[in-house]
């Protein structure tokens, strides 16, 4: 399925599981009552990153293109010092460079990897989409109080405009099984859907730093799924990464053990 198609449909649901919500709380749909900055800094997140990145994996192979991309957490995690009353501790550089450690060897362990001058386009998308992500994030910060309900809302325009980009240069692919049906909704529903109502509400209310090098677990778990489903191997790099990803979300949320 092309890939606008894709974000076009997946956003949809995870826009309508939130709009679903309303129903048992009617007085959320307020929360879209938001000014012209919120909305652009919600649709601009979402849908800017996910173009960047789709771009990013037309232009370049995509091992490469996910080494520039995944450097979003620790952009995350540096943003979040310029924010007010947050402070960036060593702990927590220490951490997220544990969890890029980890991510390198992951993808360079699976995957031949070879960065090469005529790819510099999709590079550059894929550093992008880091920026955008990382960015997004950490202006969330400032705008603690709107709601994460508003996230319906960013979903439902991110899935128009996807659209849009879909219906413009791309062929049209439905499915064709229950399998691939319940695929794509169960996308929508957890990765696309739920995923984001959550990470907007651990960037307002959560530790940015802690929560920037946990991120690094993303890749892993991927990984680790398509090993247990027999797409991939087990290897030593898998674990050698599992092990540094580990230690940096574990050092970089070391506060969080803390008593207080």
């Amino acid at each position: 399925m092309p890939a606008f198609q894709l974000a076009a449909m997946t956003f949809a649901i995870g826009g309508l599981l939130g709009v679903a919500s309303w129903l048992f709380r009617p007085q959320a749909v307020r929360a879209l009552r938001q000014s012209l900055p919120v909305w652009l800094l919600g649709v601009g997140g979402l849908f800017g990153y996910h173009a960047l990145y789709f771009l990013a994996l037309r232009l370049a192979p995509p091992a490469e293109a996910q080494l520039f991309n995944y450097l979003w957490p620790i952009l995350i995690v540096l943003f979040s010092a310029f924010l007010p009353g947050e402070r960036l501790k060593p702990h927590h550089l220490v951490g997220v460079l544990l969890g890029l450690t980890g991510t390198l060897v992951l993808i360079a362990g699976m995957r031949r990897v070879e960065i090469r001058a005529e790819y510099i386009a999709g590079y550059l998308a894929a550093l992008g989409a880091a920026l955008a992500w990382a960015s997004y994030s950490v202006l969330s910060r400032p705008f603690k109080d709107v709601p994460s309900d508003a996230v319906a809302g960013f979903c439902l325009m991110t899935a128009l405009l996807a659209g849009l980009c879909h219906m413009s240069f791309e062929p049209t692919v439905w499915p064709e099984t229950v399998t691939q049906w319940s695929a794509l909704i169960l996308l929508g529903l957890g990765p696309v859907g739920a995923a984001f109502y959550a990470w907007d509400r651990g960037m307002k209310h959560g530790d940015i730093r802690a929560l920037g090098a946990a991120s690094y677990a993303a890749p892993l778990l991927s990984t680790i799924f398509l090993v247990a489903a027999g797409f991939a191997e087990a290897s030593v790099s898998l674990a050698l990464a599992a092990v540094l990803i580990a230690s940096g979300g574990f050092v970089a949320a070391r506060d969080l053990f803390r008593h207080r």
